[in-house]
């Protein structure tokens, strides 16, 4: 009798081997795998949505502030093109109490002191507009930004060129962008807003009507 072949458990006669797991494979960070589907050709608006839709919020805000650069925000500017356009209800819940603040943590595609928060609440009295500032480590020398914010048909407009007549009390005071070394950064300033995703909002800044290339990244406090 013919003895058995012994089974080798892999080779070209034999059973397929197991491919081994590497636990020493590096896993792509939120921030990495948000900016490769910003790159990808196209960006698909739904894909990016949907995976920032399902992060936990620190992985959310970790993910949007690795979109550096004019180049990456403009390009995901131009993806969410198609988007349903950004409400005043999006950015201040409509029963949000009276000057109570809605934070917002930010991204800019600037080269320098990118990280800032825009901060915006409801007035006291029934309004269709919404007011905030931009709450940043270059106060102290730009002023704090202030804006008034209204519904477009672009998206919702933030629009430097008008502030609010008051403040939450928390807030700092109440200061022109058209004054000391505010009017180089807010002076004529709008930027409007697209959204990107349930808690995230992207916006392109537009001075004198036309756009400046700059752009930021919004997302929204939990």
């Amino acid at each position: 009798m013919r003895a058995a072949r012994p089974c080798t458990g892999g080779g070209e006669r034999g059973l397929p081997r197991r491919a081994r797991a590497d636990y020493n494979a590096r896993v792509p960070s939120p921030g990495e795998r948000l900016t490769a589907l910003v790159r990808a050709e196209p960006p698909d608006r739904t894909a990016i949505a949907a995976f920032l839709d399902g992060l936990p919020h620190g992985e959310r805000v970790t993910a949007i502030t690795a979109l550096s650069g004019p180049r990456l925000q403009s390009r995901l500017y131009a993806a969410v093109a198609g988007a349903p356009p950004v409400t005043l209800a999006d950015l201040v819940p409509p029963d949000a109490p009276p000057l109570r603040e809605v934070i917002f943590h930010g991204k800019n595609s600037l080269p320098a002191f990118t990280l800032f928060q825009k901060r915006f609440c409801r007035p006291p009295r029934g309004s269709d507009e919404l007011w905030g500032y931009n709450h940043q480590a270059l106060a102290w020398l730009t002023g704090p930004g202030y804006f008034v914010v209204h519904d477009d048909a672009r998206g919702a407009a933030v629009d430097y060129r008008e502030v609010p007549p008051e403040r939450p009390p928390s807030w700092p005071e109440v200061k022109p962008n058209d004054r000391g070394f505010s009017r180089f950064v807010f002076r004529d300033m709008v930027d409007y807003m697209r959204r990107v995703s349930r808690d995230v909002f992207i916006g392109s800044a537009h001075r004198g009507g036309k756009e400046t290339g700059n752009y930021f990244v919004l997302c929204r406090d939990r």
